[in-house]
């Protein structure tokens, strides 16, 4: 078989393209610093490199959901603290108003201040967060309870949220598990406390000591159990992060270029694409004859 000037040109030519391809992609992943740029460069690679992407999407969105439960727990946290200062005020003034010495406008005023007590707890168990009452359940009322003191949640279901890929943590607690159910709850058993006070009735005023101190030991109970999971939480955000360290991690190793190697393999593909370059010059030097041939 014959082989002509112009197959030798076509044959030489094609392997300067080849060449040439190498360099052009090894300048554009030191361009990019990504050894994938397309689906083309490694398909496996490709497949890769979406899973862990998922993977990311998914961690981040965890970590949101995991500050979201934080700070919901630590406004729970800080309102029941608060609340249980004051109920211990009420429980004062009740242990004050039990003194057989105490004159009737002094058991008005005390009765006065136990009202007003109610009445800020009131406000405190109607705290929310962006729109949602803390204890209110999942209530769309934005209310927990009524200026009444009557409670006005919905507690068919409990407040989640997603923490990890197996595993949901709830973040809510409803009023009538943090101050008890009616009619012996937080602020009926304050109401009944201020009306003893004003009637000067000392049966009445040790019942409702007894039902308050009752009611302190659930608050007491509700504050320890936001706190031990907030705890819980707390130790799933350093599994969060050191999980989206190894996933940038992953990433990194399946699509990031090795800078130095990257830069010896261009530097070999330069240097053979220049000596593909001058030894196909000296090679391919076509006469008039050669040309007529073809």
């Amino acid at each position: 078989m014959r082989i002509t000037q112009r197959a030798v040109a076509l044959t030489s030519l094609q392997g300067l393209n080849r060449n040439l391809d190498a360099v052009s992609r090894l300048q554009q992943q030191l361009t990019s610093g990504k050894q994938i740029s397309a689906p083309s460069d490694s398909a496996i690679g490709t497949n890769r490199v979406m899973q862990i992407r998922d993977d990311q999407a998914a961690v981040e969105q965890q970590a949101r959901n995991i500050d979201d439960a934080i700070g919901w727990l630590d406004q729970t946290g800080s309102t029941l603290q608060t609340m249980l200062e004051q109920t211990r005020r009420v429980q004062n003034l009740a242990i004050q108003g039990m003194n057989g010495g105490s004159s009737a406008a002094s058991r008005e005023a005390l009765a006065t201040e136990v009202s007003s007590i109610r009445e800020g707890l009131i406000a405190l168990a109607n705290t929310s967060v962006r729109g949602r009452p803390l204890f209110g359940g999942v209530t769309s009322t934005g209310q927990a309870y009524a200026t009444t003191g009557a409670w006005a949640g919905d507690a068919s279901a409990p407040v989640m949220r997603r923490v990890s890929d197996n595993e949901k943590i709830r973040i809510d607690i409803t009023g009538q598990e943090a101050f008890g159910a009616a009619p012996d709850d937080l602020f009926a058993v304050v109401d009944k406390i201020a009306t003893a006070l004003t009637s000067n009735d000392p049966a009445a005023l040790q019942g409702g000591l007894d039902d308050l101190n009752e009611v302190m030991e659930g608050m007491l109970s509700a504050v320890a159990n936001v706190g031990s999971r907030g705890t819980r939480l707390e130790g799933l955000q350093q599994i969060n992060s050191d999980r989206a360290l190894a996933l940038s991690g992953q990433l990194a190793n399946t699509e990031d270029i090795d800078m130095p190697e990257t830069i010896m393999r261009l530097q070999m593909a330069q240097v053979g694409y220049q000596a593909a370059l001058s030894a196909t010059a000296k090679t391919i030097q076509p006469s008039l004859l050669d040309y007529l041939r073809s």
